[in-house]
């Protein structure tokens, strides 16, 4: 089976060591860049499995390299940074970032998150020589293809991040269901809500933006106010 590589972008050494070190105990492969530039070269011309990702960087931030990143990729990343206010955790996870750890962070849990995004990421992304399974949902007009990982908007593609697409499919396998945020977080990450905060909405914004629900007469994602949000049939 290969081995799952995981790209650490830190211009602070001791981060970058201490964090690889708590990937290879767990059996992952480890890539390092102390700067975007050359972790963009990394993932240019490596396979990477998931990106752990610092923010403040001089030259190209680690906002900057998560957008370039998405450009092309729907790798999993993980911002890993100092800034802790939740204004600097909705920023990170709008420009494409999967989720957001502050530092210090608790080993345990950085690594929990890891496996978690891996697991979702190959959840949506299976094996080329897997068989195949009926499993295209079409609701209005939108269309998902689990399978392989496609959306499409009145025939149009578009491209979703892990979380986005695992949101997008939740709602649509149950058209007419009202999901709270709470419901949405808990069965799109797996973990349960220990306290309030934005991320579910940062995503599902998202995620309207790259549908163009905005602008639609007929929306995909309706928000029931003081409730959650569903997808009609």
């Amino acid at each position: 089976m290969e081995e799952t590589r995981i790209l650490v972008v830190d211009d602070e050494k001791e981060i970058a060591d201490l964090l690889e070190l708590y990937l290879i105990s767990d059996g992952f492969q480890v890539k390092k860049a102390y700067d975007a530039q050359e972790g963009l070269r990394i993932m240019k011309n490596e396979k990477i499995d998931l990106v752990l990702l610092d923010i403040m960087m001089p030259n190209i931030d680690g906002l900057e390299m998560c957008r370039r990143i998405r450009e092309t990729n729907n790798v999993p990343i993980i911002m890993v940074s100092a800034k802790t206010q939740e204004l600097d955790k909705i920023v990170g996870l709008t420009t494409g970032a999967d989720d957001y750890v502050t530092k210090p962070f608790n080993p345990l849990e950085l690594m929990a998150r890891v496996k978690s995004q891996l697991r979702r990421y190959r959840d949506l992304n299976p094996a080329q020589d897997k068989k195949p399974e009926s499993s295209v949902i079409q609701v209005k007009n939108l269309t998902i293809n689990k399978e392989t990982h496609q959306v499409f908007v009145d025939g149009e593609s578009i491209k979703l991040t892990p979380i986005e697409f695992d949101i997008l499919y939740l709602l649509a396998t149950h058209p007419g269901r009202v999901f709270s945020t709470d419901e949405i977080f808990e069965k799109v990450w797996n973990e349960k809500v220990y306290e309030a905060n934005n991320t579910v909405m940062v995503h599902i914004r998202r995620l309207r933006g790259k549908m163009k629900d905005d602008t639609r007469a007929d929306k995909i994602i309706t928000t029931v106010w003081g409730v959650g949000y569903k997808i009609e049939n």
